[in-house]
């Protein structure tokens, strides 16, 4: 199959089996940026965040939650009312706006875009001619374009849906500080929505206005940075790394490198920032990610926000979309700290290192994962078309669900019967399981395959008399008998065993 056909077959699947839909509200033609997520999409999503907290317990992390909407002293002190902005173009002729940078990348893809000047892409875009998609008419001059949501709470106060999930997080620094019981470094994280009003959002759930953020933030001092003690557990492990060196000789291809390797080549700096390179990672490869389409990308110096002493994007490899940003991992220094101490009154200096005379304000590494845009790529690269059949080739503990249960026929009340019992007591032994008696067993087997049901079972005549049934497997699609007593400790043991 053609990679357009794959595409269009793909994107038709999405919406078909209840993953994604939209623009949303579809039924009133959509608005950009909006969509929303069907059965099949949310059981993903709950199922990624399940594995994600689970994991991150087990790394001595602990959740909050904050309000979506802050007053506007919130990202006056972030820098978001003055920083957070894009470069727009906008048609002299017939008023298309497009984001200048992702224009300039589309148009140019073998230059180095990020980073460059207003001026510097105006200027490019003249030396090449660049004129409007839509009429083929000159661009006005590059403008700022704020994306911050403006709201109002109350009958005068002024607000903003916040862009991120990280500024809420910091705010609550010295409530952290004190249950936490100052054990640095503290580690914390957030799930919730997030607000940004895009020029012209494409590429659906990958730039939204309305979006899930998932950020792991630590606190921490810069003697720990440089002496971290986690990071010995790790620092064999190999990630495929790209640091800007090499994207400045056209390498696009990673290299696997150790982390005590890019700690004593200099391509990393500290010892605990890798650590949060090794974190991000992590929580990926636990959701089954091929190898070979991952990637961390490190940003260059002239790309890097202001407050940032390093940063490297979380990347996979997509056929629709190319190099697919997930997770964005920060060295953000104490920037957010300093800049809430300041417009608040607060002081946030701490005695944090060995000698308790010593006072600083912490440092703040982040892990950023954009979780509408994992839930992309993930079905994107499990989605394989083979001889006519669909198949989704979730890990088995991400498939919206894990067991289908079908009757062979639903004209026969002992088989039906027999077969929802089933369904009910893998359900009563926390396997997610879904009945289905409608159309044809290879009708319903393929309904389960575009949803990605690692195992289906059937209930058959010969069920009623020999008390076994068929369990037919995803990927293999080879089909064992077994008796109905041990259908539950089966299912068990194969997901333990697709776990290891």
């Amino acid at each position: 199959m053609k990679i357009e056909d794959n595409i269009e077959t793909f994107n038709s699947l999405i919406k078909r089996s209840g993953w994604i839909w939209g623009p949303s509200p579809e039924i009133y033609g959509g608005l950009a940026g909006f969509y929303s997520y069907g059965p099949a999409g949310m059981a993903l999503k709950n199922n990624i965040l399940s594995i994600f907290r689970k994991e991150l317990r087990s790394f001595g992390f602990g959740e909050v939650e904050c309000p979506t909407v802050m007053p506007e002293i919130v990202w006056e002190a972030s820098g978001h009312l003055e920083r957070f902005i894009d470069p727009i173009l906008k048609c002299k002729k017939c008023g298309s706006v497009y984001r200048a940078d992702k224009f300039l990348k589309d148009k140019l893809p073998d230059m180095m875009i990020d980073g460059l000047s207003f001026e510097k892409m105006e200027q490019l875009i003249k030396e090449n001619n660049l004129m409007c998609p839509e009429c083929e008419s000159d661009f006005g001059k590059i403008e700022e374009y704020n994306l911050m949501l403006k709201t109002k709470v109350g009958t005068d106060s002024t607000a903003f849906l916040r862009p991120e999930t990280a500024t809420t997080t910091y705010l609550l620094f010295n409530r952290l500080d004190q249950v936490m019981r100052r054990q640095y470094p503290l580690k914390v994280f957030q799930f919730g929505k997030a607000y940004r009003n895009e020029i012209s959002p494409r590429q659906g759930v990958l730039r939204m206005r309305s979006f899930d953020q998932f950020e792991l933030q630590l606190f921490i001092s810069k003697e720990q940075e440089m002496n971290f003690d986690e990071f010995e557990d790790v620092k064999e492990s190999k990630l495929p790394l790209l640091d800007w060196r090499l994207q400045e000789k056209n390498i696009d291809i990673p290299k696997l490198t150790s982390l005590e390797e890019a700690i004593d080549n200099k391509i990393l700096k500290k010892p605990a920032y890798a650590y949060c390179l090794y974190i991000g990672y992590y929580l990926i490869k636990k959701l089954g990610y091929p190898e070979n389409v991952v990637r961390f990308r490190q940003h260059s110096p002239n790309e890097r926000a202001h407050y940032a002493d390093d940063a490297w994007d979380l990347e996979v490899e997509t056929e629709q979309y190319g190099w697919v940003e997930i997770c964005g991992i920060h060295d953000r220094t104490d920037y957010d700290l300093r800049r809430h101490g300041e417009h608040s009154g607060q002081n946030f200096e701490i005695a944090m290192g060995s000698d308790p005379k010593n006072k600083e304000i912490p440092q703040i590494l982040e892990i950023a994962y954009g979780i509408d845009r994992i839930i992309y790529t993930l079905l994107e690269t499990n989605f394989n078309v083979e001889d006519g059949r669909i198949n989704m080739e979730l890990n088995t503990f991400l498939a919206p669900n894990t067991v289908a249960v079908f009757p062979l026929v639903r004209n026969k009340e002992e088989i039906t019967n027999l077969a929802k019992k089933i369904n009910s007591e893998l359900q009563d032994n926390l396997i997610s399981s879904f009945y289905d008696e409608s159309g044809s067993i290879g009708k319903r087997y393929r309904r389960q395959d575009e949803l990605g049901t690692p195992f289906c079972i059937t209930i058959d005549y010969d069920s009623l008399e020999d008390q076994e049934v068929t369990i037919r497997d995803r990927d293999s699609m080879e089909q064992d008998r077994v008796p109905i007593s041990e259908i539950t400790n089966i299912i068990q043991e194969r997901l333990i065993k697709s776990k290891l």
